[in-house]
């Protein structure tokens, strides 16, 4: 997206603050895409649509004098309401869009209607998969081009001009081509034999001989082309498969009976983003979709988000069907592995062992990145908030050893918070710190 500032540039301003202005503007409707998260629907949540900044936001700052303290004296011509000592109330300030009556002048809010491509380039703007390091050569992808020597046709634009003229330059050497400066010679003998005066002896046979000579070097360099078609080389340039990262990304959802509709919308509010994430900002990369109650099974992308398959709880059997896809199709020396989980927390208590067990030693050590989103009850707005313990999975993988930033946890309890914690979770590194558990 590109915000064009179209106004007059008064007073002179420099174009430093103009730049410093646009790019205000431009992290306005940024915030403003972000926050549009929470009203819209799963389905919808990569669509245009219409976000508003309010007008405060892009006023440029000015200098002026404050307007409270010391005492200041007024001359109002054609003044016949107000004597000396008399205290003049503020002007009443309207607003755009207000519903109460009254005098002032005041402004719109700001409004930009996004197509889909700006929306997601504001939205998905500085993430990142983190350590998307392990690289291979996909199978006949063609990925770019390189510089493969020369070849004798071709368009004009890849006429290599030094090679061609080194070829001409070999050509000539080879072929004994007389030179300028050989036939310069020759001239400037004719000319001073022909200006001797009285000529001497053998002038005329000398004269002769130049003359020739001269006529075979001009011969000679006619015949002998200064560049010649069969010099000439072109660059050519071959398609070659680049080494390209390959990411797989296991989204492991809880599916069972204690996860309430809200949680699961939370749930999937946060797949969504991650797909859509992943979708837009990468081409190799794959998403399996593993749904489970006290069992776990793939699934495609229609059932991940909208089958309403419930049961029990079994966490370890997610874990157990990454680990087998793993084994099966993704080899870790060649694939960049991810892992985000999204749950309410709700174990069996027998089965946490099991779970940790999975995770540490079998999980973490082989993939770059894994994520747990623990998803909550709405906060209840009369309370101030929820004030919850935390739940036994949560306890269970707070106790997980792992490099520091390969395994974080977050906690969610309303749709305002699914974007600043995926954000968080996925920035490009640099532009934000990511934390271990919280």
């Amino acid at each position: 997206m590109h915000v064009i500032d179209r106004r007059l540039n008064p007073g002179g301003k420099s174009l430093v603050n103009r730049q410093r202005f646009l790019r205000r503007a431009r992290a306005l409707v940024q915030r403003a895409v972000r926050d549009s998260l929470k009203d819209r629907s799963i389905k919808g949540i990569d669509q245009e649509g219409e976000v508003t900044i309010v007008r405060d936001g892009v006023h440029e700052p000015t200098l002026h004098r404050s307007g409270q303290g010391g005492n200041r004296e007024y001359v109002l011509p054609g003044n016949r309401e107000y004597v000396s000592g008399d205290q003049i109330d503020r002007p009443q300030q309207g607003g755009g869009g207000g519903s109460s009556a009254g005098d002032g002048d005041g402004e719109d809010e700001f409004r930009f209607m996004l197509s889909r491509e700006e929306f997601l380039e504001l939205f998905l703007d500085d993430l990142e998969l983190p350590d998307l390091a392990k690289r291979r050569l996909t199978g006949g992808e063609i990925e770019g081009v390189r510089r493969a020597g020369f070849k004798t046709s071709g368009s004009p634009a890849s006429l290599s001009i030094p090679r061609s003229m080194r070829n001409a330059m070999s050509r000539r050497l080879a072929l004994r081509r007389p030179s300028r400066a050989e036939l310069q010679r020759l001239e400037d003998e004719i000319a001073l034999v022909e200006a001797r005066n009285p000529p001497e002896p053998g002038d005329a046979a000398l004269l002769e001989r130049l003359r020739e000579e001269r006529d075979h070097v001009v011969r000679r360099r006619s015949l002998i082309s200064y560049i010649d078609p069969i010099d000439l080389r072109y660059r050519r340039y071959e398609e070659v498969p680049k080494p390209v990262a390959q990411a797989v990304m296991f989204c492991l959802m809880d599916v069972s009976g204690s996860m309430t509709e809200h949680m699961k919308d939370l749930a999937k509010r946060f797949f969504a983003l991650l797909h859509l994430f992943l979708s837009r900002s990468y081409r190799h990369v794959d998403v399996v979709f593993i749904r489970h109650t006290d069992r776990a099974e793939e699934v495609d992308e229609d059932t991940f988000f909208y089958s309403r398959e419930t049961g029990g709880t079994l966490v370890s059997s997610a874990l157990d069907k990454a680990v087998e896809i793993i084994r099966a199709r993704y080899r870790p020396d060649d694939w960049n592995i991810y892992v985000a989980q999204a749950s309410d927390g709700d174990n069996l208590t027998q089965d946490n062992p099991r779970t940790i067990a999975l995770l540490q030693d079998q999980i973490l050590p082989i993939v770059q990145y894994a994520a747990y989103l623990e998803v909550g009850r709405e906060e209840d707005p009369m309370a101030g908030g929820t004030i919850a313990s935390d739940s036994d999975l949560w306890q269970a993988y707070v106790t997980v050893q792992a490099p520091k930033g390969r395994f974080v946890m977050r906690k969610v309890h309303h749709r305002r918070e699914i974007y600043p914690v995926f954000r968080e979770l996925f920035q490009r590194r640099g532009v934000g710190v990511r934390g271990g558990a919280a």
